[in-house]
C-alpha cells in the first residue's frame, strides 16, 4: 500500500498544520501540498516559509483534486469548513482532522461528507505552547501517539493508509472509539489545561505586589502551569465547549478527590496525605516507563526554524 499521496490539502496552518507540511515534505509523502487559511497574513507567512506548493484563501480551491485533506483549524470551525469544501472533495479522497475532541467532530462533519469520501477523524497527541506557521517542526510527531477514530462503515484499507501516513511522520498510531477517546483525553489533557488556566488566572487576579513576587520566585510547578496555560486560547475554548460532557464528568471526579485532600489537610491527617502522594508517584513512574516524559524540551526532539525550500525542490505555486 502506497503511503504517498498525490495532493495533500491542509486547511489551517498553525503549529500542527505546519509540522505536517514539513514532515510530509521531508518524508516525500505528498507530491503537492496545498495550504489554505482564512487570514491573508497567515497565508503569506506560510508562503514565506515555503511550507507548501499552493496557497489560497479559498478552502474549496485547496481541496480540489486532493486525495488527502486534513482540517487543522480549531474544531469550532469544522462544520462551516466542511460545508464549504464538500462540493470540491474528490471521490475516493480521505478527509481527516487533528482536533483534540472526536465525538463532536464526527457529529458535525459526517453529515456533510459526500458519498465516496472516506472521513477518518484523527488526533495527533503532540504539541508545544507555541502557535502559528513558524512554530512547526518536522519532528513534532516523532514517538508521539496519533489516535484515529473511524466510524464502523469506513473502509479498513483507507484507515490503514492514513495510519501509514502518520507512522511515516514518526507517530505511533492507535485506533479507538471516538467517545472513549474523549473521556481519556478529558483527564489526560483537557482537565490539566483547565486547571492550569485557573491557577495562572488566580495569580493574574492577585494584588500587584504579590503577583510580582509569585512571578519572581516561580518554582518549576507553577512555571510548568504557565507553559500549559500559554496554549492557543481559541483552540482550547473550542475543546472545552465541544467536549463538555466528558470534561464535566472528569472535573466532578477531580473535585471529589480534591475534597478528600482538603479534609486531610484541615484535620492534619498526615497518613492520608502520604498514602495519596505515594499512589500518585506510581502514576508518574508509569508515565516515565512508557516513554511519555523526558526533561529535555519538546521531549528531546531536535528542531530548527523552518528553512526556505528552493523553488526547484518545491514545484509550482498556485
Amino acid at each position: 500500500m502506497s503511503v504517498r499521496f498525490r495532493k495533500l490539502a491542509l486547511i489551517g496552518i498553525g503549529l500542527i498544520g505546519s509540522s505536517i507540511a514539513l514532515a510530509a515534505r521531508r518524508q516525500e509523502l505528498a507530491e503537492t501540498i496545498a495550504i489554505s487559511t482564512r487570514k491573508p497574513e497567515t497565508l503569506e507567512e506560510a508562503r514565506d516559509l515555503h511550507l507548501g506548493d499552493i496557497y489560497t484563501l479559498d478552502a474549496a480551491e485547496a481541496v480540489r483534486g486532493a486525495d488527502l485533506v486534513i482540517l487543522c483549524t480549531p474544531v469550532g470551525a469544522y462544520e462551516s469548513i466542511v460545508k464549504a469544501i464538500a462540493p470540491a472533495l474528490e471521490p475516493g479522497a480521505i478527509l481527516s482532522d487533528v482536533g483534540s475532541v472526536k465525538a463532536h467532530v464526527v457529529g458535525v462533519v459526517s453529515p456533510h461528507v459526500p458519498p465516496g469520501v472516506h472521513f477518518i477523524a484523527g488526533h495527533p497527541i503532540a504539541g508545544t505552547e507555541h502557535s502559528g506557521p513558524s512554530a512547526g517542526f518536522p519532528e513534532l510527531f516523532t514517538g508521539r501517539w496519533c489516535v484515529l477514530t473511524p466510524e464502523p462503515e469506513v473502509d479498513p484499507d483507507q484507515t490503514e493508509r492514513l495510519a501509514a501516513f502518520w507512522r511515516a511522520m514518526g507517530s505511533i498510531v492507535e485506533v479507538m472509539d471516538a467517545t472513549h477517546h474523549d473521556m481519556v483525553l478529558a483527564i489526560t489533557s483537557h482537565i490539566p489545561h483547565l486547571i492550569a488556566y485557573n491557577i495562572v488566572g488566580t495569580v493574574a487576579d492577585l494584588e500587584a505586589d504579590t503577583k510580582s513576587e509569585v512571578i519572581k520566585f516561580s518554582a518549576s510547578g507553577f512555571r510548568d502551569f504557565t507553559r500549559i496555560a500559554a496554549s492557543d486560547p481559541v483552540m482550547w475554548r473550542d475543546v472545552f465547549l465541544t467536549n463538555r460532557d466528558a470534561v464535566l464528568e472528569m472535573l466532578g471526579r477531580f473535585n471529589e478527590d480534591l475534597s478528600v485532600l482538603q479534609r486531610a489537610v484541615r484535620t492534619g491527617d498526615g497518613a492520608a496525605l502520604e498514602a495519596m502522594f505515594t499512589r500518585t508517584r506510581a502514576i508518574r513512574r508509569s508515565i516515565i516507563s512508557a516513554g511519555q516524559e523526558t526533561a529535555a524540551p519538546d521531549f528531546g526532539r531536535p528542531h530548527e526554524a523552518p528553512l526556505a525550500i528552493p523553488a526547484a525542490d518545491r514545484g509550482g505555486e498556485g
